[in-house]
């Protein structure tokens, strides 16, 4: 065999080895949840850019996990927390009241309650922001690109204070916290989460660690080192392409 037919198959070896790897590291029951046919085709064309199995590994959610969605939105996540937890699982869709009148407004006679009726482990609770709450003791809190939005004029604004109480109160001892949100530049804290949609990450550690949490890690994996944060995310030069933060907090075992 040649040289180079021998560095050939070395090659093809390499990257089948990778593959078979990359095929393995994602579990069984993650895959299964990203290949459900009752989500949409938008969803999971969102997939390249949200990267949900790298999500789901940080947050360590698993099957017969209790999970709360913090403003799911259109349920992007929830309906994959909902298959990846399983029937011995729990999501709790978390819709703030403070939002009410804009789903009403956007979607008039709507009923944010009936939103995930197909799906027989997600309950959603609608209730202040202020007022987190959940039936049982939560594994994880998620909350995605909204934790900004507390901070404006539209909820309040929210008092941070409370609401991160209240979601360290929801959770059992050693639960987790995740937040992921739109980078703002270093040294604007909270001024630009009205105007560019964006917040500074240590605000959100000073805030979140204030409740009582401890910080336990962040992953990089939605990072634009080329977004220069400048802009509001929604700026075609950078929409879709922002430079994202993913923080884990955990409450402490005692």
């Amino acid at each position: 065999m040649s040289r180079n037919a021998v560095l050939a198959f070395a090659l093809t070896a390499a990257l089948g080895a990778t593959a078979a790897f990359a095929a393995h590291a994602v579990p069984g029951y993650v895959a299964a949840a990203l290949s459900d046919p009752g989500r949409t085709d938008d969803e999971k064309k969102s997939d390249a850019e949200r990267k949900p199995a790298d999500m789901i590994a940080f947050a360590a959610i698993k099957p017969g996990a209790k999970v709360m969605d913090l403003m799911p939105g259109g349920g992007y996540f929830t309906h994959i927390f909902a298959k990846v937890v399983g029937p011995k699982g729990y999501v709790y869709a978390y819709v703030p009241s403070e939002i009410n009148a804009a789903i009403q407004k956007r979607f008039p006679g709507s009923d944010p309650k009936k939103q995930f009726a197909s799906y027989g482990n997600v309950t959603v609770l609608n209730d202040s922001i202020d007022k987190i709450f959940a039936p049982e003791p939560l594994d994880v809190v998620w909350t995605s690109q909204n934790y900004h939005d507390f901070h404006n004029k539209f909820f309040g604004p929210a008092d941070i204070a409370v609401m991160n109480k209240a979601i360290y109160d929801a959770l059992r001892p050693g639960g987790v916290y995740i937040v992921l949100d739109h980078s703002a530049a270093k040294g604007a804290g909270t001024t630009a989460t009205d105007t560019l949609h964006r917040i500074e990450e240590a605000s959100v550690k000073q805030e979140v660690e204030a409740a009582g949490f401890k910080f336990a890690g962040e992953s990089n994996v939605l990072r634009n080192p080329s977004d220069p944060r400048d802009k509001a995310i929604f700026d075609p030069s950078i929409r879709h392409r922002t430079d994202q933060f993913i923080l884990k907090f955990v409450k402490p075992r005692h």
